[in-house]
């Protein structure tokens, strides 16, 4: 019964991740990367605060933070803020459908920035799959043309390769870190929230957003950094064999494009899928090695 509700809970996060990379775009025709991040900000401090509240944790909030408050700071300035920063610039600059698959080969950089930072051992299998992703990241990037090396917009590629090192940071900063997950990202959108907003008030314009822009960015607070890392992590918790739950993900990026294709009617050049296929290779070749 528990592996049932966990398949359910990891099947609706994935779902919902697989649409906001067409949510990013329709948000970003009614605002900048700034407004977005500092209203989805707000929808999903709000949002993780309802969830905290229903599970009985507010309380656990100011006790979390005295603890360690510039560890909490530090993280998140770096998510939220500068990560969905450049996340959403880069897909500004970019078709989603290079943005996103770009984006994805995190899990390949977290690999190698562990070894690098936390002292683990990488493995003949961790080289194989950092080749494989890194391989697909520049076909995709290129287009297929790995000769010329030339770039749609060469800072959107810049930005979302930057995205995979700031989230793979992030996760390195919370790899010893005991408190409740919950608490913990909530804290992150919550100090966040003067730097977005202080941000947003000084470098853009509030006036004239219509109702469909405060629609999509209420969708992407809540699916995207807010209520489906809740799902994901009851998933995990109710899972016997966490391996079931983690081979889901390799579903989104996949779905993700359909959606962008159907919705937006972004083109989805071939080489995007071959690239795709490429990293998600390299990651099941990682989890190989994981589970042996």
């Amino acid at each position: 019964m528990n592996d049932r509700l966990a398949i359910g809970y990891g099947l609706a996060a994935v779902l919902l991740w697989s649409t906001v990379a067409t949510a990013f775009k329709i948000t970003l025709t009614y605002m900048d990367p700034i407004q977005m991040l500092a209203a989805a900000s707000v929808v999903s401090a709000l949002s993780l605060a309802a969830v905290a509240g229903f599970q009985g944790k507010l309380n656990l909030l100011t006790s979390t933070f005295a603890r360690r408050p510039l560890y909490y700071l530090m993280l998140g300035l770096i998510n939220p803020l500068i990560y969905y920063l450049v996340l959403f610039k880069a897909y500004d600059l970019l078709p989603a459908s290079l943005a996103q698959p770009l984006n994805y080969s995190w899990a390949i950089t977290l690999t190698l920035m562990a070894a690098l930072f936390l002292g683990q051992k990488i493995r003949k299998q961790d080289w194989i799959a950092a080749a494989l992703g890194y391989a697909g990241v520049v076909v995709i990037a290129t287009k297929g043309d790995l000769l010329g090396l030339e770039f749609d917009s060469p800072l959107g590629v810049g930005l979302a390769l930057l995205s995979t090192l700031l989230w793979a940071g992030y996760w390195i900063l919370n790899a010893k870190n005991q408190a409740d997950p919950v608490i913990g990202l909530l804290l992150g959108f919550l100090l966040s929230l003067p730097f977005s907003i202080g941000l947003s008030l000084y470098t853009s314009d509030w006036n004239g957003i219509p109702w469909q822009g405060w629609a999509a960015v209420t969708y992407v607070g809540l699916f995207e950094m807010g209520i489906t890392f809740v799902l994901w992590l009851k998933a995990v918790k109710l899972a016997t064999n966490t391996a079931k739950i983690s081979n889901l993900i390799f579903i989104s990026p996949f779905i993700s494009l359909i959606l962008l294709n159907r919705i937006i009617g972004e083109q989805i050049h071939s080489t995007t899928l071959i690239g795709l296929v490429m990293i998600v290779a390299g990651l099941l070749v990682q989890q190989r090695k994981s589970k042996a």
